[in-house]
């Protein structure tokens, strides 16, 4: 993944794009901040799913502020959080819809035998391992809650 964006950084760098050039260069520092930290405490650097919560945290606060922005009435500012989230959202893995989410969490519920709100946190930990980074497990959380109730 760091080569990955390594190589984007040098590519945007070369294109002269600033705006693409300075958000891969905030992505990098937060990883690197964060094997930093994880050196402190006896860890070899972080993993991929690590990395991948780092930038799913920093599209949904890109996401936040233009919200803010847009209320504030400041268009321009809200576009540039929006760009910088879709810069952002080129290295997650693709992102399963509503419909792949229902239908990935009635397989696992049916896999495992689900009968109620008892197998939510089970439910949730396969769903979490099968699909880091893939789905938004506050809303899958949702929906197994209605798969059990």
């Amino acid at each position: 993944m760091r080569d990955r964006l390594n190589a984007a950084l040098a590519d945007a760098v070369e294109k002269q794009d600033k705006r693409r050039a300075a958000t891969l260069r905030l992505i990098l520092a937060a990883i690197n901040d964060r094997a930093d930290a994880a050196r402190a405490q006896g860890r070899d650097g972080v993993e991929l799913q690590e990395i991948t919560d780092i930038l799913s945290k920093m599209v949904q606060q890109r996401e936040g502020s233009a919200v803010d922005y847009e209320e504030a009435g400041q268009l321009d500012l809200a576009q540039q959080e929006r760009d910088e989230a879709a810069i952002i959202l080129e290295f997650l893995p693709k992102q399963l819809d509503e419909d792949d989410t229902k239908a990935a969490c009635k397989a696992v519920v049916n896999e495992l035998g689900c009968k109620g709100l008892r197998d939510m946190g089970r439910t949730m930990a396969v769903l979490k391992e099968r699909y880091p980074g893939q789905m938004d497990f506050g809303r899958a959380s949702c929906v197994v809650r209605s798969l059990l109730h």
